[in-house]
């Protein structure tokens, strides 16, 4: 609870000055929300966590919000958090599909596997469909290594269009070892919208995981050319630079 306490905000504006700026000038709880999709958007989790809050401190009736404040806590890997964020905003709104989606992925990665289960099942019984209720299903039999996680993950592609969700998704195949079917997702986000410096990066990431070192070089190579000040894909690019492809390991190993 403590991150987001007033010495969690300044330390975000002197590492953020552009949105310390809209900070002073703004104080919208619409416009901050804009500002964490845009921060999710382009895989800063700390700054949309930030936005996501700062909407709430406007407005706690966005669920949205709520959502969004867990599904960030749980791309920083820092699950009892999530979970606990999401126990509270589910206080508030109960029976919510979306929150009670949200608290599903956080005990699931907390490796609290029937905790998460009954929840999920308890989202997907909700009015309405998402392709977020639909992700976290499938993420808990990718945990739980059931053959059928590919029909959730496919189902929630089918609930959105956007390309957030098959980018989303191919960084929970990565986070269970499985970059080949990210790597699927990955390719279906550029597919959907190849402007994206994000997405070519998590293409790219997948690639690397699967020792891929030419492609990857070439998706940092669009994602570069699309935001040439995208400091991780740069970080990435010198990574990639520094690794020997694997034909080439392959060979030395021959002329042994």
């Amino acid at each position: 609870m403590a991150r987001f306490d007033k010495l969690e905000f300044e330390q975000f504006d002197k590492q953020h000055p552009k949105a310390a700026e809209t900070h002073r000038a703004v104080t919208d709880a619409q416009t901050w929300m804009r500002r964490a999709d845009d921060f999710r958007r382009s895989g800063t989790y700390e700054g949309a966590l930030q936005m996501y809050s700062r909407a709430l401190e406007e407005d706690k009736t966005l669920i949205e919000c709520w959502a969004g404040q867990v599904q960030m806590l749980v791309q920083l890997e820092e699950f009892p958090e999530a979970e606990l964020w999401s126990r509270k905003a589910l206080e508030l709104y109960p029976g919510n599909g979306e929150l009670l989606a949200a608290r599903a992925q956080a005990l699931c990665r907390d490796k609290k596997p029937r905790d998460a289960q009954a929840t999920v099942d308890q989202s997907l019984q909700q009015a309405g469909e998402s392709s977020f209720r639909w992700m976290v299903r499938g993420e808990i039999l990718l945990m739980q290594r059931q053959s059928t996680h590919k029909h959730c993950f496919d189902r929630a592609m089918q609930c959105d269009h956007d390309w957030l969700p098959p980018a989303e998704s191919a960084l929970i195949y990565r986070y269970y070892n499985q970059p080949s079917n990210g790597l699927s997702y990955a390719r279906l986000a550029t597919e959907r919208n190849p402007t994206v410096p994000y997405a070519w990066y998590v293409v790219a990431r997948c690639q690397r995981d699967l020792g891929m070192i030419q492609p990857a070089r070439r998706s940092l190579s669009t994602c570069l050319d699309l935001k040439p000040d995208f400091r991780d894909a740069q970080n990435l690019q010198v990574a990639l630079d520094s690794e020997v492809p694997l034909w080439r390991q392959i060979r030395r190993l021959w002329s042994r």
